[in-house]
Formats: C-alpha cells, sequence, structure tokens
C-alpha cells in the first residue's frame, strides 16, 4: 500500500537538509561548462566497465560519507538531458552519479541486442568501478525498468529506490502491441544496416524538431547525436515487453514512486498501479507531464529531492 507525502513544490513536501556543501571537484561549477549547455550541469568523464564497454558518467561528489543516488535516464535521453537541473540540489545531500544508458549518448556501444536487464548490469558494473558498496537507483520512464531490475538482479547493492513517471509494464501486450515491438526490432536492424549518411540525415530530422527553439539547443542536440537509432529502436521494442507485475511486489527496500499528474506518455493510472504494487511505497505527486524534469524543473526537482531524502531515512533506520 503507498503513502501519499506531498504535492506541490511548497505545499508540505519533505525536503532535504538545506544545508549547503561544497560539491567538490566534480562540481560543474569547478570546471569549464560544456558549451551552452545549462548552469549547474555536473561535469563528465568516460569510465570503461571491464568486459563490458565505455560509458559516459557524470558525477557530483556531495558531503562526506552521503548516500549515493545513481540517476537512470529515460528513453532517447542522456544523463544530461534529464538531470541537468537536479545535479546541484541533490548534491546537497547526496553523491549523485548519472551514467548515459547504453546506445544512448555516449554510453556502452554493443553489438549485442539492447537488453534492459544488461543496462541494470551495467549499473553494477559501474559502482564496482567506482568503488560504491550501496546506492539508491533513481529511475525515470525508461530508467525505472532498469532501477527496478537493479534490486532484482543485484539486492545487495540496492538500499533503497527512486522511480518516477513510470510503469510496472509499458504495453498491453496484446497483439497489435506485439507487432510494434517485432517491428522496432526490424527497424533497428534496418537502421544498422542503412549507409551512415541515411541514418545521419534521419537523425539530424529527429533532433531537430525536438530541440529547435530551445534555449540549450546546441547543447542539447550535441547531446542527442550520440545516440544510437539501432539501439533506442531496440530499447523501445524492450520496453514494450517489460512487464514486473509478478516481481516488482517483493522489492523489500525502501521505495518511493514519483507520480507525473499530466503525463500523455505514462499514463497517471499506470504509475499509480506501480505505487501500489511495491509493498509500503511512499507516493509523491508533480503538477506536470512527462517532461517535467528537464521544462519544469522547479516543479519537479524539490519532490524528487523529498523523495530521495525521505528513501534514504528510511534506509538508514532498516
Amino acid at each position: 500500500m503507498a503513502v501519499e507525502f506531498g504535492g506541490p513544490p511548497g505545499s508540505g513536501a519533505e525536503a532535504g537538509s538545506g544545508v549547503a556543501y561544497d560539491l567538490g571537484a566534480e562540481s560543474a561549477s569547478d570546471a569549464a561548462p560544456e558549451a551552452g549547455a545549462p548552469p549547474f550541469l555536473a561535469t563528465g568523464r568516460a569510465v570503461t566497465l571491464p568486459g563490458r564497454g565505455t560509458t559516459f558518467v557524470r558525477e557530483v561528489a556531495g558531503p562526506p560519507g552521503a548516500p549515493t543516488v545513481m540517476l537512470l535516464h529515460g528513453w532517447t535521453a542522456t544523463a544530461g538531458l534529464n538531470w541537468f537541473a537536479c545535479f546541484e540540489p541533490l548534491g546537497r545531500s547526496f553523491r549523485v552519479v548519472a551514467m548515459d544508458q547504453r546506445g544512448h549518448g555516449r554510453g556502452i556501444r554493443s553489438m549485442r541486442p539492447f537488453r534492459l536487464e544488461d543496462c541494470a548490469d551495467d549499473v553494477a558494473a559501474l559502482a564496482e568501478e567506482l568503488n560504491i558498496d550501496r546506492l539508491i537507483p533513481v529511475g525515470y520512464s525508461m530508467g525505472g525498468p532498469v532501477a527496478a531490475l537493479v534490486w532484482r538482479r543485484h539486492r545487495r547493492l540496492v538500499q533503497g529506490l527512486v522511480l518516477c513517471a513510470t510503469a510496472r509494464r509499458f504495453s498491453q501486450a496484446g497483439p497489435v502491441e506485439r507487432v510494434m515491438a517485432g517491428g522496432m526490432l526490424g527497424l533497428s536492424v534496418a537502421a544498422s544496416l542503412s549507409p551512415g549518411a541515411a541514418r545521419r540525415l534521419t537523425l539530424d530530422r529527429m533532433i531537430n524538431s525536438r530541440v529547435n527553439g530551445s534555449p540549450y539547443g546546441s547543447w542539447a542536440a550535441g547531446e542527442l547525436q550520440g545516440n544510437s537509432m539501432a539501439a533506442l529502436l531496440q530499447a523501445g521494442a524492450a520496453l514494450t515487453t517489460f512487464d514486473g507485475r509478478e516481481w516488482l511486489r517483493q522489492i523489500d527496500v525502501p521505495t518511493a514512486v514519483i507520480v507525473t499528474e499530466f503525463d500523455r506518455v505514462v499514463a497517471p493510472i499506470s504509475q499509480l498501479a506501480l505505487a501500489s504494487t511495491i509493498p509500503d511505497a511512499d507516493l509523491f505527486r508533480v503538477d506536470g507531464g512527462h517532461t517535467v524534469c528537464a521544462l519544469d524543473p522547479d516543479c519537479f526537482v524539490p519532490v524528487l529531492s523529498a523523495a530521495c531524502s525521505r528513501v534514504a531515512r528510511r534506509a538508514a533506520h532498516r
């Protein structure tokens, strides 16, 4: 049964300590910013995961001894695009790590088909590489299933979970959805075999339609240019076949579910069903749609901070 917290920012949602910390050498304030990037964007670096590949990680050191949150972005996004407004506020109370997931941005490239389980294993491998013993996965949209799979596959690593704008499953698994999933996989193969120029032209058109007119448009376009079209299509197919209803009810760590109440991508009723499935999940609500994390951070970030703080407190008392 979900326990509900908060509401719009300022309406009583739990907040962090509010104590200002030096964000350390890995803060964006201590390094040259990326051209055209939003303020307070955490700096990034390439990290090689032995036997898996090289990914791109953004980090904020946080206060000494702080719990670690691992931010997992949504489908077609990158760590920077999904979380740029969250690094500095979360960094006051947490060590913050955010990775580009495989096939996205500067994430791992692999000849293997995209699997959400591999994304979860990437998180565990990154934690090992960064000497992180315990963490709180924070998943947004596609990142939600990945976060939950980290718990399922690497339980000793997970202190708690924060699941945002996500669901137990992303289709009804009917005949139409199965055809769509198969089509995505087929298109991904076609994209892989297409001449480079054709792939780039198609991707450029998609990027321009998404970032045209944005104040950070040139930076955002650069982030999206790194996406692998084939991997994105495979990831979409993986999402349509994901169904965690049978095992999500077994989650035994403190969990918060953030519902985006005006979401037209992941229906709020599906997000509420997720919250009701996970035992003792805390429920937080945001007055926004699926892109509220980036387009209205003043609305989203205080609720995210409250949810992470709530999970961290519950985990500390277990």
